[in-house]
């Protein structure tokens, strides 16, 4: 079964999001969503101070063999991107929770953390879909 780290919240689309104490978030995908991609060739992500909508579309993932819609779990302001996967794209499988990270934001509300699985709801739900 794929990591599934304790300290993050998660959505049915595969992406986490680690709330800091300042009210902002670091957005990823979880490691079983770069297992089913395979080897990740592209990454591309919203611009630095656009708005991204929790559960809505916020960027896309490329592997060698399929392309992957990437969803926001909050809604904010994109506060940083992480450039690093311009070049080293493969940083998502190597590290999904650590230097793979994709954006970070300030959340709008966060209320809205409240409404995300917690680690026992997303590994049932990843349960379920392997």
């Amino acid at each position: 079964m794929s990591e599934i780290p304790s300290d993050l919240k998660y959505i049915e689309t595969h992406q986490w999001v680690r709330v800091h104490a300042d009210g902002t978030a670091t957005i990823g995908i979880t490691d079983f969503a770069q297992e089913q991609l395979g080897d990740v060739v592209y990454i591309g992500v919203p611009e630095v101070g656009e708005m991204v909508t929790g559960g809505e579309e916020a960027g896309v993932a490329e592997s060698v063999k399929s392309a992957s819609d990437v969803f926001s779990p909050v809604t904010g302001e994109v506060l940083e991107i992480n450039e690093a996967l311009e070049d080293e794209p493969e940083k998502v499988n190597e590290d999904p929770y650590g230097d793979g990270w994709l954006f970070k934001v300030k959340l709008a509300d966060e209320g809205e953390i409240d409404g995300l699985m917690d680690v026992v709801a997303y590994a049932e739900h990843v349960a379920a879909a392997e």
